[in-house]
């Protein structure tokens, strides 16, 4: 379902916070990859859409969708995993939720409910005042 969007993404390295042991402050293993979804010419204008809605606190203030990896101290295994992810967050902004059916409550979920509701009020009333004078 998902087009190959691998011409329009963009990759930056940076430092790793990640493990490195000596090489950590001198390898950029921190891999960002970045999809300008206004424009891409790979998706459809409705999926841009969809996306601009489904993604919209993801996005940054120029409508890109910006996923990093860190985990490994290899910057091609960091690139991998960042792009997994994305299409991963794709995957998922695509897919279309369950309709939920509506149902009723049982019989016995109902009298169950009423039942612990006049429990209550017997067990507040009996702590009233006029308990106490009597």
């Amino acid at each position: 379902m998902l087009p190959d969007l691998y011409p329009e993404l963009q990759f930056q390295t940076s430092r790793s916070s990640g493990p490195g042991g000596q090489n950590v402050n001198k390898v950029e293993s921190k891999v960002e990859v970045r999809l300008n979804i206004q424009t891409s010419q790979i998706l459809t204008d409705e999926q841009k859409q969809k996306l601009q809605q489904r993604l919209a606190s993801q996005l940054s203030t120029q409508g890109e969708l910006i996923i990093t990896a860190q985990q490994s101290r290899s910057q091609l295994t960091n690139k991998e995993q960042a792009v997994k992810k994305l299409y991963a967050v794709l995957e998922k902004a695509f897919r279309e939720p369950r309709v939920r059916k509506a149902t009723k409550p049982t019989k016995a979920s109902t009298q169950e409910r009423l039942q612990s509701k006049r429990l209550a009020s017997e067990r507040k009333a009996s702590r009233s005042r006029k308990n106490w004078e009597e």
